[in-house]
């Protein structure tokens, strides 16, 4: 019976070796994946004003008829995050509840949100989201000049209105990948796991215009 008890209890020593093995080895094996599965940042195109580049200047008017001067050094000291949307498209519908949450963490960016077309078009959609709390504008010019092609798309300015980074935003991350890429000082959040990843294995850097 003794004989009996020690045996179970070896084999049980054993199996708590071997189950505490596997748990670590799993453990690596998330450490490496976390590493090898890069955040997703918002996706720029390879038109329109650059990243680095001095945003254009637009003095507009918004949906209550104040002008408002987009583009070149902010008198307030503050960034400007461009949002590109349109009624009819339902990813800027929740993307606009979004960037209210991202941005009551950045008290110093003010929020423009840009569209075109007639005015009629889009009333159902500023009462409906309370639209007319921030500069709504609507302007084919504006789109134009960053060569906005797909919606929702986002460009952040800073300051002194200079383009810091921009792109198309689907989703939080995309959205707070323009925030990191401007503290990093690059162009976007691409640009900087490339740089880590060529500084680890001694690769070449490639430039911010390359990546645009």
């Amino acid at each position: 019976m003794i004989n009996a008890l020690i045996v179970s209890n070896i084999i049980l020593w054993f199996a708590v070796l071997g189950l505490a093995a596997v748990v670590l080895a799993l453990l690596r094996q998330i450490g490496v994946l976390h590493e090898r599965v890069a955040p997703a940042g918002a996706l720029m195109h390879g038109t329109g004003p650059r990243v680095g580049e001095a945003a254009p200047v637009l003095r507009l008017a918004d949906w209550s008829g104040e002008i408002h001067t987009i583009g070149g050094p902010d008198p307030q000291g503050r960034s400007t995050l461009l949002l590109f949307v349109s009624p009819t498209c339902p990813v800027c519908k929740t993307m606009l509840e979004i960037v209210a949450a991202v941005l009551h963490d950045e008290p110093s960016v003010r929020l423009v949100l840009a569209s075109d077309g007639a005015r009629a078009e889009h009333a159902d959609f500023v009462r409906q989201h309370h639209l007319d709390q921030h500069p709504y504008v609507l302007s084919t010019e504006l789109g134009v000049s960053y060569h906005v092609a797909k919606l929702p798309y986002a460009v952040l300015v800073d300051a002194e209105g200079i383009i810091r980074a921009k792109g198309l935003v689907n989703t939080r991350e995309h959205l707070e990948s323009l925030f990191q890429a401007k503290e990093r000082g690059v162009a976007s959040l691409q640009e900087f796991l490339q740089h880590s990843a060529d500084s680890t294995t001694g690769g070449s850097q490639p430039s911010t215009r390359a990546l645009q």
